[in-house]
């Protein structure tokens, strides 16, 4: 008998019960997630086959009933761990709600939640994490939905959360990376070279890439790429046109900016915004 093969196949979508989230139903076999961040919480659940990932410099595989959290601003990939591919379940969590949702449950002020490197291998909590999604993408009982996803969201933090420790980087080498970053994204639409950004930080061209992409783990026009996706989310919940947000994020024409979006979230924008 021939084992199942996951299509490459992807739905994002969205509830009023999770304000500004974008929620994910997808099977993957070809398709390879390119080195990456969301600015929201990646909160997946494998429902089955299995997920290899690189993040923070290691790997990892995350099999059918883990939950391989990653926090927001984080680098990671993605890609099948098993010849079949994998099948999952995705909620990014707006980080203001999931503070929110962390002061509550601890009754005062926290830190901003953040969870350690590595696959949570946790059979209830991922059962809680599939029930509310499941739930809230059938959209037939908001009670029972936001009752789910309130219980599976507080037990992920109340089992996992930790303070994020702080960095190890030098306050100097910090400094030079926020000005360059603060010169890549002064106007997303312009172009900008390299020895512009280098200028900006006081390095020549070669240090100044060779820091950032050790800083970030992205070299810099990879870097602002993201920041142009990212960007380009906002407008196109709003119905703004693919061609026009194309446009006004900078990249050439919209197959330029249809293939990085696809590499980024495994949907041309069309799919994505029709979601």
């Amino acid at each position: 008998m021939t084992a199942h093969r996951f299509q490459d196949s992807a739905r994002y979508w969205r509830t009023p019960l999770l304000p500004g989230a974008d929620l994910l139903t997808a099977e993957y076999h070809d398709h390879e997630f390119t080195p990456h961040w969301h600015d929201a919480y990646t909160i997946p659940v494998i429902v089955a086959g299995a997920e290899g990932y690189r993040y923070r410099g290691s790997d990892y595989v995350a099999e059918a009933g883990s939950v391989p959290i990653i926090n927001p601003g984080e680098l990671h990939t993605g890609s099948k761990a098993v010849e079949a591919g994998w099948r999952y379940r995705v909620m990014y969590a707006p980080v203001a709600f999931i503070h929110a949702l962390a002061n509550e449950v601890a009754g005062q002020s926290q830190a901003l939640p953040w969870f350690a490197p590595g696959v949570i291998r946790d059979p209830d909590l991922a059962r809680r994490l599939a029930r509310a999604h499941r739930l809230l993408e059938a959209g037939d009982d908001p009670l029972a939905a936001e009752a789910a996803m309130l219980d599976a969201l507080s037990t992920l933090l109340v089992r996992y959360s930790e303070t994020q420790p702080e960095p190890s980087r030098l306050a100097a080498d910090d400094a030079r990376v926020a000005t360059m970053q603060e010169c890549l994204t002064g106007d997303l639409a312009e172009p900008v070279t390299l020895a512009e950004v280098a200028q900006a930080a006081g390095l020549s061209p070669f240090h100044a890439a060779r820091l950032f992409t050790q800083t970030t783990g992205l070299p810099p026009h990879a870097w602002r790429n993201q920041v142009r996706l990212q960007r380009a989310l906002a407008p196109l919940r709003a119905g703004v046109s693919v061609t026009d947000v194309a446009a006004a994020s900078g990249f050439t024409d919209q197959s330029h900016f249809t293939r990085h979006f696809r590499r980024m979230f495994g949907v041309p924008p069309g799919r994505w915004q029709g979601g």
